[in-house]
């Protein structure tokens, strides 16, 4: 496979899971932290990362999100889905050091 057409795969993929997530948090009016950082533009590994910064940041404000079960694995789970105006109070208490990381701290505080 020629790189150009790599790149573009890739680039297509990364809109795609962005648009998806998006979608999904304006569809239900809330989401998993997970999923408003996916919808922020960070890759799946990245937004775990933060989805478990700003998981610290609600239990120092006190935030709790709705509680749910979902899908996870072939067994349900309970889970936490959150606001976009809960998720751009996180955001500002964030403070991150990885430059990819402040821009979708600044992404996610735009959000509400």
């Amino acid at each position: 496979m020629k790189a150009s057409s790599r790149q573009a795969r890739q680039t297509i993929r990364n809109r795609t899971r962005t648009q998806r997530a998006a979608s999904r948090i304006t569809r239900r009016g809330n989401g998993s932290l997970t999923t408003h950082c996916l919808a922020a533009g960070l890759t799946p590994k990245e937004a775990r990362t933060v989805a478990s910064s700003l998981r610290k940041a609600a239990t120092k404000l006190g935030i709790h999100g709705l509680a749910a079960r979902t899908h996870a694995a072939g067994r349900m789970r309970t889970c936490h889905r959150y606001t976009p105006t809960q998720v751009a109070a996180l955001a500002v208490i964030y403070r991150p050091r990885k430059a990819a990381y402040v821009q979708a701290a600044a992404r996610l505080a735009l959000a509400a």
